[in-house]
């Protein structure tokens, strides 16, 4: 509802958001959660290993193998997240190392905010 509410109140808003795999999901809690990142309009997902910080955090279940990564970015890029259309994201990262705050994306973020604005400009004219 948050991310959903903040693209209404935004043209040019794009938001991100990142899944730690190995905590004993299942595939289809993540087609789950994917379709439902794609219907409240969110541009990018990342998909990266949890690692246990501490002893007192939640032990890693699962280390996810590079193969089921890239299983993961296909099924993003199927869903439409690479395609840029607006029924899907606009980028899906998908490694062991990946995070949050990957860099990978940066400039591709600060395209698609140059696009919208362009967009906003002309709808606002």
């Amino acid at each position: 509802m948050c991310l959903s509410m903040q693209r209404i109140l935004s043209r040019v808003l794009v938001t991100k958001t990142s899944l730690m795999l190995g905590l004993g999901e299942t595939d289809d809690e993540l087609i789950e959660t994917m379709t439902d990142l794609k219907q409240n309009g969110v541009d990018i997902v990342t998909f990266g290993q949890y690692m246990q910080p501490t002893k007192r955090h939640l032990k890693v279940k699962e280390y996810v193998t590079p193969e089921k990564f890239k299983h993961w970015e296909d099924v993003g890029n199927q869903m439409g997240f690479a395609s840029g259309n607006q029924m899907g994201f606009a980028l899906t990262i998908s490694g062991p190392l990946v995070r949050s705050s990957y860099k990978a994306g940066e400039f591709y973020i600060k395209n698609i905010v140059q696009k919208k604005n362009k967009i906003s400009e002309f709808v606002n004219c």
